[in-house]
């Protein structure tokens, strides 16, 4: 696999990962009004859900580490695209068409 493509592949992965934890608390939250357990935050449902004043806070804080690591490894991954993209169109004009037979 060539590297541009890989990296294109890394790209929409971490693209995959920022949406996905983006949605994580919708989709608890959903699941919770629902009957659901919350995604095991609250096994007995919500009606019985003993959660501690800061579970919310923490839980917020790490989603936004998560998602800050991500957006960092997403503009690393843009970065090295933009390298290897300027490496090839570097390669393509610097090799000149030999000269024509004299």
């Amino acid at each position: 696999m060539r590297r541009v493509t890989a990296i294109r592949v890394v790209i929409g992965a971490l693209l995959t990962l920022i949406v996905a934890v983006t949605l994580l608390p919708m989709l608890v939250l959903l699941d919770l009004v629902g009957g659901g357990n919350g995604w095991g935050l609250c096994p007995d449902g919500i009606a019985s859900c003993h959660a501690s004043y800061f579970a919310g806070p923490e839980l917020a804080v790490a989603l936004t580490l998560v998602l800050f690591l991500l957006l960092f490894l997403l503009r690393l991954a843009l970065h090295a695209q933009r390298i290897v993209e300027r490496r090839k169109e570097r390669e393509l004009y610097d090799t000149a068409p030999p000269p024509p037979p004299a």
